[in-house]
């Protein structure tokens, strides 16, 4: 594990900006590095309001859209929402499908099935839509690269909106719109939104056109929320005031199959992490382990007693997706140890009876033991197919480029694709995609990095300093939990493992002569014995709040200790 220190800005910017504010200097080195320099800038991130989100109409061909659905309303036209499995499409093809049903009725739903249809646009789906007579589907969270889909649907009289965040190809798809940010003439202020971050644009623009309000649509954040959580987007510009007023929505007024999902869980109020670690992987589990309809169903269903069925059922497919998970993983560190790849600079693992739906949770796994670039590969009809996960500042993508001549097609990005291959190109690939990743890794990139944000003492954690980190929530990419660390650190004698397996650490820590303060290290068990003895350490972590009992103190989580 290295630890790196965050450059340091410029003092004066820190010194204006920490006069501006009234606050330490550290902490206004903290905005600073989060791109935030003056009074105003500071207020807009402090204060999240619905008036900075952007006129959809600024982006690229938003009238285009409008006007076909109004004439699709006006025609009384059957319009099909499709999207991805994932959390990002099944929550966009919600929001879509339910903000239209609100006032008209000719609107239906369609998720590609995982196994039989894979990724993206399908001609099964085209198919499906020309012979129930829809002549207008709106995509979302896909399409961009989907020229061949388009104009086959063309074919049979029906039109497209994409509604896409994923980068473009050479060549865009002749649909009737194409909304995608990240078009090279697309002059829209963000370019960062998330495929349901896309939608809601597109219901914003129809609802400007019925006199609606951003408050009318408010209702619809949270599922916009639990699509940016899941879905990794920085938690800048237009997500964080999306995710910010869609996390009230989910704690104080969800809808019902949100409501479902959280039901159980103690918490009062769920934060971004909840939404990750709670909400996100059950929706996903629909599409991964059944069909991604029943996440639609769930998320779009108004009677609780009706979604909370729907709920139990996802509950099940998590639970099976847990196991398969732990199974695989298993199995793939086995298969590691048997060919003695430890100390590869890739992992490539395939069993052709792995479960197409986990594999990626597999790799994601599989990097957290040996961190590096991975592949994981399983049986799909007569091909191989593979789930990619990257690591650290290291392009797969790139990488898959550089070996395509051994792949049937890939598509992805920096940090996440997807590929497959013949059965009998697999060794051939796995070898060319180790040297590939060998000859362009940087040493540095295999070893898991902690980035502290600024050096601090325990006396510089006030209650004061953990209200103004509360208000840099919600977090996520380019505005990270602030990570500090501190020197000359000392137990006072009650370290202890906890867990089943004793991988957790609980310490009482204190520096100098500062007041002592709870500190909990998750899976740093194996490091109690730097602790013990009065031994002096330091400490990378991050300033959290415990709640126990019903009272509430400041703790430490515990990055890493040395």
């Amino acid at each position: 594990m290295r630890w790196t220190l965050k450059p340091k800005p410029s003092e004066d910017k820190i010194k204006h900006l920490a006069q501006a504010l009234n606050v330490e200097d550290f902490v206004a080195q903290l905005l600073v590095q989060r791109g935030i320099e003056t009074f105003e800038e500071a207020r807009a991130f402090f204060r999240p309001s619905l008036d900075h989100l952007h006129d959809p109409y600024l982006m690229k061909d938003m009238e285009k859209a409008v006007e076909r659905i109004e004439k699709a309303i006006e025609n009384e036209e059957r319009i099909l929402v499709f999207g991805d499995y994932d959390v990002d499409g099944t929550t966009a093809v919600s929001l879509v499908s339910s903000y239209l049903k609100s006032f008209y009725p000719h609107v239906a739903t369609y998720i590609p099935d995982r196994y039989d249809e894979g990724y993206g646009v399908s001609f099964k789906g085209i198919d499906f839509a020309s012979d129930n007579e829809f002549s207008l589907i709106i995509a979302l969270d896909c399409g961009i690269k989907s020229i061949d889909h388009v104009a086959y649907a063309k074919e049979r009289n029906i039109d497209f909106i994409i509604c896409d965040h994923h980068r473009p190809g050479e060549t865009l798809p002749e649909a009737v719109a194409v909304l995608d940010p990240k078009r090279a003439d697309c002059n829209y202020p963000y370019d960062e939104l998330c495929g349901c971050g896309i939608g809601f644009k597109l219901i914003q623009a129809l609802g400007l056109n019925r006199n609606q309000t951003i408050e009318d649509l408010v209702p619809y954040l949270d599922l916009v929320a639990t699509a940016i959580a899941a879905d990794i987007v920085p938690m800048t510009g237009e997500n964080r005031v999306l995710a910010y007023f869609g996390l009230q929505v989910i704690n104080n007024n969800p809808r019902s199959g949100i409501k479902a999902l959280v039901h159980q869980v103690k918490k009062k109020t769920l934060d971004i992490t909840d939404v990750v670690f709670i909400i996100a992987p059950r929706i996903n589990a629909a599409g991964r382990i059944k069909h991604g309809n029943h996440a639609v169903e769930l998320l779009s269903e108004f009677n609780f007693d009706q979604a909370q069925q729907f709920a139990s059922e996802i509950e099940k497919y998590n639970a099976d997706r847990k196991d398969l998970d732990k199974q695989i993983t298993k199995e793939a560190f086995q298969q590691i140890e048997q060919n003695q790849e430890q100390q590869r600079f890739t992992t490539v693992v395939f069993q052709e009876d792995w479960h197409k739906g986990v594999i990626g949770i597999v790799a994601s796994r599989l990097i957290e033991t040996y961190y590096r670039p991975t592949l994981v590969f399983t049986k799909s009809g007569d091909k191989y197919a593979a789930s990619a996960r990257s690591v650290k500042g290291f392009d797969v993508y790139n990488a898959l480029e550089a070996c395509s001549e051994h792949l049937e097609q890939f598509g992805g990005h920096m940090y996440a694709a997807g590929m497959t291959l013949k059965a009998e190109n697999y060794p051939i690939f796995k070898e060319a995609f180790e040297k590939q990743v060998q000859k362009t890794i940087h040493p540095d990139q295999l070893v898991p990095e902690i980035e502290i944000d600024a050096e601090i003492n325990f006396s510089d954690i006030t209650p004061k300093l953990t209200r103004i980190l509360k208000q840099f929530e919600p977090f996520g990419p380019l505005n990270m939990t602030p990570v500090f660390l501190t020197k000359n650190v000392i137990d006072t004698g009650y370290a202890k493992k906890l867990g089943a397996a004793e991988e957790h650490l609980k310490l009482f820590v204190k520096q100098n002569n500062s007041e002592g303060i709870g500190a909990i290290g998750f899976g740093l068990g194996n490091k109690i014995d730097l602790t013990t003895n009065q031994k002096a350490f330091q400490a990378a972590y991050c300033i959290d709040e415990n709640e126990w009992n019903g009272k509430v103190s400041t703790q430490l989580r515990l990055k890493s200790i040395q």
